[in-house]
């Protein structure tokens, strides 16, 4: 829908090209982390498909992701935001969050959205904030869905 966007820094490389993600590599992290633990191959490689995906490199490595699931009208939810351990306390998280909020598809939502246990700070200085009303917001959860597949 968007032209693909690619920028770089030093050795990183943010781009939105998907023929570029590493599943294999994306699937590593996610299941361990504390939201997609768990999670099967096959889900990440449709959940990639399907989503604006911004992925991080250091010399065509997978180090890093965020991904957006948006109909690039009203509604953007964000999800599965990361930087390997390795290559944190270089700012490639912030600089990562910049590309996502700045892409030209994600300019004028009504609603951008994402869950966190534990980064609200760190989003907030992208300008998301707690729900306005959280009594409106409402959702089907599956905590085994992974386990199921």
């Amino acid at each position: 829908m968007f032209a693909l966007t690619e920028t770089v820094r030093g050795e990183y490389l943010i781009s939105t090209d998907p023929v570029r993600l590493d599943p294999v590599a994306i699937h590593a992290y996610l299941t361990r982390s504390y939201w997609a633990e768990g999670i099967p191959l096959g889900t990440i490689r449709r959940a990639l498909q399907n989503s604006l995906c911004f992925g991080l490199y250091h010399h065509n490595s997978q180090v890093g992701l965020a991904r957006v699931i948006t109909d690039y009208a009203t509604f953007a939810y964000l999800c599965d935001v990361y930087v390997l351990e390795t290559h944190r306390g270089k700012s490639l998280g912030k600089w990562l969050m910049e590309c996502v909020t700045r892409h030209p598809g994600l300019g004028n939502l009504r609603r951008f959205s994402l869950a966190t246990r534990d980064a609200h700070g760190f989003y907030r200085r992208f300008g998301f904030e707690p729900l306005t009303r959280p009594g409106r917001v409402m959702e089907i959860r599956n905590d085994n869905a992974y386990k199921e597949q």
